[in-house]
Order: structure tokens, then sequence, then C-alpha cells
């Protein structure tokens, strides 16, 4: 099924205004196994959260989620899984990110495991966009729901 079809199809379940719209549609991670695997974590109910570079928005000339917005997650393919709704925004150093803020994101045990991961993903990330990650980077933490899935 196409995004464009999958949110039509959102829009008459819900009742929506045909007008309304979503910010985006994503995968998550740089792999197609972990953007697979992440999926799964999204759709059961375990993950509920996501964590971005603050700089990778700057440079793409993004704008920051907000309260509200919807966007469609897919799988590495692109087929269209569900629809998630922003329900909160957190812009925190990544220092100071608790073990209470990473485990919503459903993906580590510790919060050591979750700075390792993330070091590694913001590392490569930066290097292909063109920033240094920092232990003091600024990261945009997005908590979401899933409001429709397939």
């Amino acid at each position: 099924m196409n995004i464009d079809k999958f949110w039509k199809e959102f829009l008459e379940v819900n009742n929506k205004d045909s007008s309304t719209e979503y910010i985006e549609s994503f995968h998550f991670e740089m792999t197609e196994k972990l953007a697979n695997e992440l999926l799964e974590l999204v759709l059961c109910g375990k993950k509920q959260a996501t964590a971005s570079s603050l700089y990778a928005y700057e440079i793409e000339g993004s704008r920051i989620p907000q309260v509200g917005d919807y966007s469609i997650v897919t799988d590495w393919e692109g087929n269209p899984r569900c629809v998630i709704e922003t329900i909160a925004v957190t812009i925190l150093p990544f220092n100071q990110i608790t073990f209470d803020i990473c485990k919503r994101e459903g993906e580590d045990d510790t919060l050591e495991s979750w700075q390792k991961g993330h070091r590694n993903f913001f590392s490569a990330d930066g290097k292909e966009l063109g920033y240094e990650f920092t232990e003091d980077m600024p990261v945009v933490f997005e908590d979401f729901k899933v409001i429709f899935s397939k």
C-alpha cells in the first residue's frame, strides 16, 4: 500500500478532515535489520519514543516535532505500517538523559547500553550530515503513541 492511500484510510477510519496533514513518513535507524526491529517494537507497544540530534534538524532545515504532529512509520522498504502522534517533546543534552527518559524508547535495559548505542548512531549520523557528536549535544526526545496501524 502506498503512503497516500494509507493516509487516506487513516483519515477515513478516524473521521479526520481531509485537510489533516502528516509531518513525515520515515523508518527508524540506518540499517534494514534495525529499522524493521524497531518498527516491531513500535507496533507491539514497547517503543513509545525516539531520540534525534537537534543538529540534524538544523542541518536538514526540518522543524522540530511538536505535540499533536502525525507521522507515518514505514518498514525499511517504505511500506506504511502505522501512524503515530507526538505527545511530548523534550530537548536535553545527551549527558542529561536519564534511564527514566530513555527507557521509553523500549530498546535498552540500561542507561549505559542506551548511551553506547546512541553514541554510535549520533556519530554515524553526524558523519553523514556534517555535525560532531559530543556528550553535551542537544537531543530531541519525542514521545509518541500509535493511533493507527494495519
